[in-house]
């Protein structure tokens, strides 16, 4: 059998807790190259789905009623079935389609609410908040960046984080079903707490990044780290634009 149908990597599969500082440091670089990537990806992405009107208007409507809930549950799918193929995969073409497929489906779950901040800004041109939506960004990255290097410098092991996070990220979406139902808003303090839980799976997915991963892994590494800044980014978001 021809060697050349499977991917080729450039070095083999070791667990990154065994390897130098050296390629640990490559991989360091490597995944948060691809974060960054990712980050301008869902940028460029998110500006041109803005630009066609109808599906604007579409992700709007489905925002009323229990059609959010299936566009959470389809996004959930959707992010879910990336993080796998990303992470599972030791085809590197699998791993890139799994990055973009979250972006994607960030960009498309984004539509909503970066229509209203940019309406937002509009509105308030010329005043502070007429930057809402780069400073919540500024604020998104500068928390990401602290919390990553918190890990990156002490090595601490956040893996018992994982059953917290799950056990929150449960609650939240059942606060967020009975909102919907009884129709009452979760206001400020939800979307801090949920900052909370998005910087908790920061520093659970950079604790992975130290002592989980392998040295092929960096794209599935980054696709984990890309979605917690996302949520991270959405909440902070929000709490800018409820400010008065």
């Amino acid at each position: 059998m021809n060697q050349d149908n499977f991917p080729q990597y450039d070095q083999p599969f070791e667990a990154l807790s065994t390897v130098t500082d050296d390629v640990r440091a490559a991989f360091y670089k490597k995944t948060y190259a691809h974060v960054a990537i990712a980050v301008l990806l869902f940028v460029v992405v998110e500006g041109l789905l803005l630009q066609i009107e109808p599906l604007v208007n579409f992700m709007f409507s489905l925002t009323q009623g229990w059609t959010w809930l299936i566009v959470l549950g389809i996004f959930m799918w959707a992010t879910s079935y990336a993080e796998k193929m990303a992470h599972k995969s030791h085809d590197r073409n699998k791993q890139y389609l799994g990055l973009f497929l979250c972006v994607v489906s960030y960009a498309i779950i984004f539509i909503p609410l970066i229509s209203i901040a940019l309406q937002y800004q509009e509105v308030y041109a010329g005043q502070e908040d007429s930057n809402l939506l780069s400073q919540a960004g500024i604020v998104t990255i500068s928390l990401f960046a602290a919390l990553s290097a918190v890990v990156i410098v002490t090595k601490k092991d956040f893996s018992f984080l994982r059953s917290i996070l799950a056990v929150g990220f449960i609650i939240a979406l059942g606060l967020i079903i009975a909102g919907m139902i009884f129709g009452f808003d979760l206001g400020l303090f939800f979307s801090g707490a949920m900052v909370v839980l998005a910087a908790g799976s920061i520093l659970y997915q950079t604790s992975n990044l130290v002592h989980e991963y392998h040295t092929d892994q960096y794209v599935g590494a980054a696709v984990g780290l890309f979605s917690s800044l996302m949520l991270l980014f959405w909440y902070i978001l929000q709490i800018f634009m409820s400010r008065d």
